[in-house]
């Protein structure tokens, strides 16, 4: 355990110190706001060719480590997939973080995204680790309103 422990740090910080995908997409086709009130994170989702798949997704924000690090891992995992593949994944990642599922479950679904997993043991930081996922979904929708996690 204490070998998951350490890759969920190293990953965790890693991605949350040097995001990937940080960025305005200029040309993204859709994007959309989203805020957690309880620990101030606030992120925009972008997205590029939002029809049947998605080929290229950025975001740009300020947050916590595990906002900043789910936003940047999620940017890169849903980069070319299709819609209904991005609603598969999220829907796995949004049930490992919320302990619907366990990580045995998750992880070969998931990849280098079941490093999540440890997120359910703290009720607040779900949400930190959800807001990304959220946002994409309210980017894919088309949604106006910002996304809130309250």
């Amino acid at each position: 355990m204490s070998d998951l422990r350490d890759l969920y740090q190293e990953v965790i910080l890693d991605h949350s110190k040097q995001p990937r995908q940080f960025r305005a997409l200029d040309d993204a086709d859709v994007s959309a706001d989203g805020f957690n009130p309880l620990c101030g994170d606030k992120l925009t989702v972008f997205l590029r060719n939002a029809g049947d798949r998605v080929d290229e997704a950025t975001f740009q924000g300020s947050g916590c480590a595990i906002s900043m690090a789910s936003a940047s891992m999620m940017a890169e995992a849903v980069r070319g997939a299709t819609v209904a593949e991005i609603e598969a994944l999220s829907q796995t990642f949004l049930d490992l973080v919320t302990g619907k599922i366990d990580f045995d479950a998750a992880a070969p679904r998931l990849g280098k995204l079941a490093v999540f997993g440890g997120v359910s043991k703290f009720p607040v930081r779900v949400k930190c680790a959800t807001l990304a996922w959220h946002t994409l979904r309210a980017a894919l929708d088309r949604r106006d309103t910002p996304v809130s996690t309250e």
